[in-house]
């Protein structure tokens, strides 16, 4: 399938639901996706975030739904949903990218952590999902677009509870393209590198208490903005997976085809002796 590049219009009038949509990837796809000519559905737990968003938006005020939600809140999604849809009758893309990430050794990370994670990056996706498709396979029309993570890819010292959902995701959302392709149904599953958002600075510890603390590696990763418009380069050119980020992403391909190297290094430490061990990938 050959795309025009920049595919005016491609964006314009369709109807697009971003989940954790106040901060990082999400306000930065909002942002560009508003100078597309898209309407929005913009969701998070922070509603006055979410308004300042808006605000920022460059697109009419009418033509963006609020509509706050804890994603891990099961129960209320179903009732979330049918009010986005009575809003303007339709999704046309769902853009699932609501997560948490939790960082500690997997010997002092309670079990609880595990649950609190995989409800907000799993069920709560998967809950979201099952309620807006019946609506996109009656319209036989409907894409998914899942922001994931490198540590969906292969396991993440210290990452345990948040790799383990990214991997619950691809099994769910690349199951859920061989269903329902010919349903009219699209998958876009978006695997970021390091982008400078505040993911870790919110991230938990193996007892359920924010960490506040960045690693030097997001900071100077790519930007959300320079990550939001390389991510709809990548739905208008119909890509089913794509890696966005810097040199990290080569990762993936040496997890792939050296695996045993891999491991071992990565056990020592994530991606700087990676980069040490194996320079000429890195280039």
């Amino acid at each position: 399938m050959v795309l025009i590049k920049g595919m005016p219009g491609f964006f314009e009038n369709k109807i697009v639901w971003i989940t954790g949509a106040s901060s990082g990837i999400g306000e930065a796809l909002a942002y560009e996706l508003s100078k597309e000519g898209a309407v929005l559905i913009l969701s998070s737990r922070n509603e006055s975030a979410l308004n300042r968003v808006t605000m920022n938006c460059q697109t009419s005020r009418e033509n963006i739904l609020v509509l706050p939600m804890d994603i891990s809140n099961i129960p209320e999604i179903e009732s979330k949903t049918l009010l986005a849809i009575e809003k303007w009758g339709r999704i046309d893309f769902l853009i699932h990218n609501a997560g948490i990430a939790a960082r500690d050794m997997i010997e002092d990370t309670d079990l609880s952590v595990y649950r609190a994670v995989m409800e907000t990056n799993y069920f709560g996706p998967v809950a979201l999902t099952k309620a807006v498709l019946p609506s996109m396979i009656r319209a036989k029309n409907g894409h998914f677009i899942v922001i994931a993570s490198l540590s969906a890819k292969f396991g993440v010292p210290k990452l345990s509870a948040y790799a383990g959902s990214k991997h619950a995701l691809l099994g769910f959302f690349n199951s859920l393209r061989l269903e329902s392709g010919k349903k009219g149904i699209r998958v876009s599953i978006v695997i970021p590198g390091f982008i400078n958002t505040s993911i870790l600075e919110k991230a938990v510890d193996g007892k359920g208490n924010i960490s506040g603390k960045n690693l030097s590696v997001n900071e100077k990763g790519m930007s959300a903005e320079q990550c939001a418009v390389r991510i709809l380069k990548a739905i208008k050119r119909g890509k089913q997976e794509t890696l966005i980020g810097g040199s990290e992403i080569v990762s993936v391909y040496i997890h792939r085809f050296f695996p045993a190297i891999f491991n071992k290094v990565m056990a020592n430490h994530p991606m700087k002796k990676l980069r040490q061990a194996l320079p000429r990938f890195f280039k």
